[in-house]
């Protein structure tokens, strides 16, 4: 296997404000403090479908803002690389019966149960405010601030409401009936993992250099990087819950082998090349696997172009 090189350390986040206090006097009496404020918690993605996210306890937006981090170190040093191993609860996850829409919904939600638990501990450890994704596992297409659905992925996600898009029979029939559980996971973790950057500050500034690139052949070059470390994400995950899901020596190939299968064309345009070719999308993937930690997935930081082609 390839060597991944690790990611430079980033700073920490910086101390949070205190609340103000008010003053009442009152005509020829003592004067006295009767006030006391209300800190309002989280920040407002905005109106749209899906399970309400779970706000950070006692941030306020303007403190999330500040914490998160921002520019080139959001992306090539941050403190979410410092966090070391995921140490996910015990994550067993339910039978699956592909074919059962309702089947495949309880799935999604108890992985992404042990997605939020896994990844609010990570960023804790980081110093960084987080707040889980909302789940729209849907059943009727409808329309996202990001796209409309079904659409030509099995599933998506949306940064303007931090909401993943799944739909329950929709993914069935686009991965060919697969029963499989643990590609079906790991295809949630993924998803999650581009919430993880977002979270992280890390899409802000890619969005933002990729859209000063020109031609589409350039801003692949980022959204490769963008995706492969997703990969990479989703690995860590999957990585970290292994012996309690359980993830058997065929569960694992199967995972491996949809992420060669879900990777851009050999010899297709350039134009196309979003996702990393096979044997990159199978790299990241296993190097999440097997290192466990998002510090392992620093796409951005990779020095051989080869290793995010």
């Amino acid at each position: 296997m390839a060597t991944i090189p690790g990611p430079a350390g980033g700073p920490g986040p910086p101390a949070r404000g205190r609340g103000a206090l008010y003053a009442a006097l009152a005509a020829l009496l003592a004067a006295f403090t009767a006030l006391t404020g209300i800190a309002v918690v989280g920040d407002d993605p905005g109106p749209g479908p899906g399970t309400a996210a779970t706000p950070q306890a006692g941030a306020t937006a303007d403190q999330g803002d500040t914490q998160r981090p921002s520019g080139q170190s959001a992306l090539v040093a941050n403190p979410l690389y410092e966090t070391g191993r995921l140490m996910p609860l015990p994550c067993p996850a339910p039978e699956l019966h592909v074919h059962d829409p309702a089947s495949m919904e309880r799935f999604l939600h108890t992985v992404a149960d042990c997605l939020d638990d896994a990844w609010a501990r990570q960023f804790r450890e980081a110093g960084v405010p987080f707040e889980p994704p909302r789940r729209v596992f849907w059943s009727e297409g409808g329309t996202s601030p990001c796209r409309a659905y079904p659409s030509g992925a099995g599933a998506f996600y949306c940064r303007a409401v931090k909401s993943i898009y799944i739909g329950t029979s929709d993914v069935v029939d686009k991965w060919g009936g697969n029963e499989v559980s643990a590609v079906y996971a790991s295809l949630l973790a993924h998803e999650y993992g581009h919430h993880v950057q977002g979270e992280a500050g890390l899409l802000e500034y890619y969005h933002q250099q990729r859209s000063l690139e020109t031609t589409r052949i350039d801003q692949n070059v980022w959204t490769r990087k963008s995706e492969l470390q997703a990969n990479c994400l989703a690995g860590v995950f999957l990585g970290a819950v292994r012996v309690t899901y359980p993830l058997t020596d065929s569960d694992v190939a199967a995972v491996l082998d949809d992420a060669a299968a879900t990777a851009d064309r050999e010899n297709g345009p350039e134009e196309e090349r979003t996702h990393g070719s096979a044997d990159n999308s199978v790299l990241w993937l296993e190097h999440g696997m097997a290192d466990q930690s998002p510090g392992a997935c620093n796409t951005w930081a990779v020095e051989d172009d080869a290793l995010v082609q």
